[in-house]
């Protein structure tokens, strides 16, 4: 299960005593503090806590006092003004902790993004529960014949059913032969030494859960979910990503807005593809051979423009 009984009453004896602030807060964030919402089989990302909101990143691009202007649509307009022309330092003043429970796989993909304070859970302390990740039949997919690090057509029937058998008996296996060599007993119940946790842990598979807490500012946040929200990331880190954006989307609107629409939404073109759209406007027809492009930049560039 995700989240334990232990947690839930610790989440909701902290929902259950607001205390009163003269920090600026955010309506849409208050929502989702401490709340788990759940990723996957097993896994939960949750706000342990946040810093600043629009206003915020607003107050900090014009270095006032003040809590941003009284019309909505000049702070608007502002944060599309900062989005565009990439000024990354105004969203760097606002802040998010997370609280996240992922397969040791996603997390290593995850920890790439190193513009981050990370804590993870310590298996040379503690030991791991028994949770693995286990993909759904539908995200058993073969190897794509034409993205070496992408997956292909959904495997079916008996092969999908062997894999998962797999999976299982193997994940399940290597956390028993963890308790045996942690333990204090051994097979026939005679007393052991047992191996140590930092040693022991080594026979672990790669879909064991591990838990961290991840701090981060917003430039940074955006930056991480504009590659891994993206469609052509892996399904498994790509569904934390999305339930963050949703997180995101409330908390700072305005930003989101306009992360989405640049950023999510928008394409950035070489100044070859500038050159050969305009040549395109003129009504000149235009090839890849004619473009200066290699045959890969003009595929992307096709794309864009439709």
């Amino acid at each position: 299960m995700p989240i334990t009984p232990e947690q839930q009453a610790e989440i909701e004896a902290a929902r259950g005593a607001p205390q009163a602030t003269l920090r600026a807060v955010s309506p849409g964030m208050e929502a989702h503090l401490y709340r788990a919402h759940e990723v996957l089989d097993h896994g939960f990302i949750r706000v342990i806590d946040y810093m600043g909101d629009d206003a915020a990143i607003v107050q900090a691009a014009r270095v006032s006092y003040g809590a941003g202007t009284k019309h909505v649509s000049n702070d608007e307009g502002l944060i599309r003004y900062l989005m565009r022309h990439w000024h990354s330092t105004p969203f760097e003043m606002c802040e998010i902790k997370l609280h996240v429970k992922l397969p040791v796989f996603v997390a290593r993909q995850w920890i790439r993004h190193r513009t981050a304070n990370v804590n993870e859970y310590s298996a040379r302390y503690s030991i791991l529960d028994r949770e693995f990740y286990i993909p759904h039949p539908s995200q058993l997919a073969a190897q794509s014949t034409v993205n070496n690090q992408g997956r292909g057509a959904v495997l079916e029937g008996e092969e999908a059913a062997r894999v998962l058998e797999i999976l299982k008996s193997d994940a399940g296996r290597a956390y028993d032969n963890y308790e045996a060599m942690l333990s204090p007993e051994g097979p026939d119940g005679a007393p052991q030494q047992g191996l140590a946790r930092e040693l022991a842990r080594m026979n672990l598979p790669m879909n064991i859960y591990t838990q961290w807490y991840w701090k981060v500012d917003l430039h940074n946040l955006f930056h991480f979910l504009r590659l891994r929200a993206d469609a052509h990331a892996q399904y498994e880190i790509r569904v934390y990503a999305d339930e963050i954006c949703k997180v995101v989307a409330d908390w700072v609107p305005l930003a989101f807005a306009a992360f989405e629409d640049y950023r999510m939404g928008g394409v950035n073109l070489s100044g070859k593809a500038m050159a050969c759209l305009r040549r395109m406007l003129k009504g000149e027809t235009v090839t890849q051979e004619s473009s200066g492009m290699s045959k890969g930049e003009w595929r992307e560039f096709m794309a864009a423009v439709g």
